[in-house]
């Protein structure tokens, strides 16, 4: 095991860990979790590290992330960086049983949480009215592309094409001179699965006041406006001083390398007033101050080609990036390492805080996940449980909450209403 890792906890668990996991916020509240992929899941992980029991529903194909890689005994690292601590069961709602199972599942759930397209639920007979007539305590979140009403309602959402209509894409692409290219990292599913979960936890407090549950409807393409910093600039019609430095222009930071390659990003617009004479004095030109090419934000705008000459050229003369950060550091600059993720999760500063966690691969082995950000004095939301197989808490699951029977959950089984894809081994 690595030293920046902690071992996660077991989904059974053992006495010795009663007191874990019943001191965390959420326990004792239950979540059914019938999203896919990222948003969705991201969103109801976040709830079950905070103490939530989450009862993840796929259909009989599964999550698509179960079939990406790098995998190991048929877990994906993918699937289960989101639904690691889930118990997971495979329904398929298509069929009439199935969907009542469902139903008899909502009337002993506090949460809902879906992402299909807009209409499915209602469809299937399961939508906001129908579920809530049946558990008016019941708390329905919707994340979807363009919302659950308006003339977009019905267009395919996936996380590159909103970013490109909610202007972040071009936003970016702006900001490198017109070098336009798809979000990496599915910024609009992680942003909204934040806002998804912040809502559920509000409607969750707001229930303990009124008795009632609510409706959440949380959009993809408006969350990247809310989230989107420069928003407010993209929106500012009026005329602005020439000269002036808009919305902080992140963009402009230098990215600096040392003499033995490490490269360091400076936190701090080299134009900007009182800052370039930080660089300045840093690199030891304050000289430089008094430079006609630099005597104010607009002509340092105009020469800021320059300035980052001067700061890569002294940078490359530097032995490190810690020298570069001890120079910026005694002139209230930030600076920050570039480092794959593999390397911050190798940091001193990451073994302390215990940000990555080992659970098992069901296998021998184990696999390397994040572990949620937040600490709580009085209680334990570390990860918690392994990553299930499809369906592989069917029986518990039902026999548990619905009390069915073997012979039940047998026809279910043989009818194709239940399904599951377990290894012919799990530990």
């Amino acid at each position: 095991m690595s030293s920046s890792c902690i071992s996660a906890m077991p989904i059974s668990t053992p006495a010795g860990s009663v007191a874990r996991m019943n001191d965390r916020p959420l326990h004792g509240i239950r979540v059914l979790d019938l999203t896919r992929v990222l948003a969705g899941p991201h969103a109801a992980r976040m709830l079950c590290d905070l103490g939530a029991e989450v009862i993840k529903v796929e259909p009989p194909e599964g999550d698509i992330t179960r079939t990406t890689w790098p995998r190991a005994n048929s877990i994906s690292s993918y699937f289960a960086q989101q639904n690691v601590g889930k118990r997971c069961i495979s329904i398929d709602l298509d069929h009439t049983a199935g969907r009542e199972l469902l139903l008899q599942l909502v009337d002993r759930c506090d949460v809902v949480i879906e992402n299909f397209r807009p209409g499915v639920m209602d469809r299937l007979g399961l939508g906001w009215a129908t579920l809530h007539a049946r558990n008016p305590r019941l708390i329905y979140a919707s994340g979807s592309g363009y919302g659950q009403t308006g003339p977009w309602v019905h267009r395919r959402a996936y996380a590159p094409v909103v970013g490109a209509e909610s202007g972040f894409t071009k936003s970016q692409g702006d900001a490198r001179a017109g070098d336009y290219a798809n979000d990496p990292h599915s910024h609009a599913d992680m942003y909204t699965a934040l806002e998804l979960g912040a809502a559920v936890l509000a409607a969750l407090f707001q229930r303990e006041r009124t008795g009632r549950g609510d409706r959440i409807d949380v959009s993809m393409a408006q969350t990247m406006l809310y989230v989107n910093e420069h928003a407010h600039d993209g929106l500012w019609t009026d005329p602005v001083p020439d000269g002036v430095i808009r919305s902080f222009r992140p963009m402009d930071y230098p990215v600096l390398t040392a003499a033995n390659g490490e490269s360091v990003v400076i936190s701090g617009h080299p134009a900007e007033n009182k800052t370039f004479d930080f660089y300045m004095e840093s690199i030891g030109r304050p000289e430089l101050c008094a430079d006609p090419r630099f005597a104010d934000t607009a002509a340092r705008l105009h020469h800021l080609d320059d300035i980052h000459d001067l700061l890569h050229s002294w940078a490359a003369a530097m032995p490190s990036a810690d020298a570069i950060e001890a120079a910026m550091s005694r002139n209230k600059l930030a600076v920050g390492r570039l480092r794959s993720v593999h390397d911050v999760c190798e940091t001193d500063w990451a073994r302390e805080r215990e940000v990555v966690v080992e659970i098992s691969d069901r296998g021998e082995g184990t696999m390397r996940v994040p572990n949620a950000p937040w600490r709580f004095d009085g209680s334990d939301v570390r990860v918690g449980g392994v990553p299930r197989y499809r369906g592989e808490d069917n029986r518990i699951v039902l026999a548990e909450l619905l009390g069915l029977d073997d012979a039940t959950l047998d026809r279910l089984e043989s009818d194709g209403v239940l399904t599951s894809r377990l290894p012919k081994r799990t530990s």
